[in-house]
């Protein structure tokens, strides 16, 4: 299994919506750049708008940023599309066998190092931001040039 890619796409929504910011960024032209289905977009559009991070009207084609790109950080974006529950990234199977000593006792031992994991995961996801990341593919364009 993987983090869901709402996720990644919605990175690629907020970076577009900068680096198109004198066009009109509708959930056709995001769609297009992601490659999937307007609909999609739509819905991550909409946990992205709930979550403070993008303005759109209805029945008005466009979004834009509801803040400065250095105050969004990957742990938004991460909270925003719902990628996983609070210290739920690594779940842990049900109903081992107690009669067994590692059955009775793994979920105790794993549970802690999975939330240090997390927890560590979500810090690194804090320090980036989508100003960092726009910043990254300008640069990659200049390469291209």
């Amino acid at each position: 299994m993987s983090i869901s890619s709402r996720f990644s796409v919605g990175i690629h929504i907020l970076s577009l919506i900068e680096i198109n910011k004198d066009g009109v960024s509708s959930s056709e032209f995001l769609a297009g750049s992601v490659n999937t289905n307007p609909v999609v977009i739509r819905r991550i559009m909409g946990m992205l708008k709930n979550a403070g991070l993008i303005e759109v009207r209805p029945g008005i084609a466009g979004a834009q940023l509801a803040k400065d790109l250095s105050e969004i950080t990957l742990l938004d974006v991460y909270k925003a599309v719902n990628v996983v529950q609070d210290k739920e990234l690594f779940s842990v199977h049900d109903n081992p066998n107690p009669s067994c000593p590692v059955g009775r006792n793994i979920q105790n031992t794993i549970l802690p190092l999975f939330a240090t994991a997390q927890l560590a995961l979500e810090k690194a996801l804090g320090n980036v931001t989508i100003e960092d990341v726009v910043h990254d593919i300008s640069e990659k364009l200049k390469l291209e040039k």
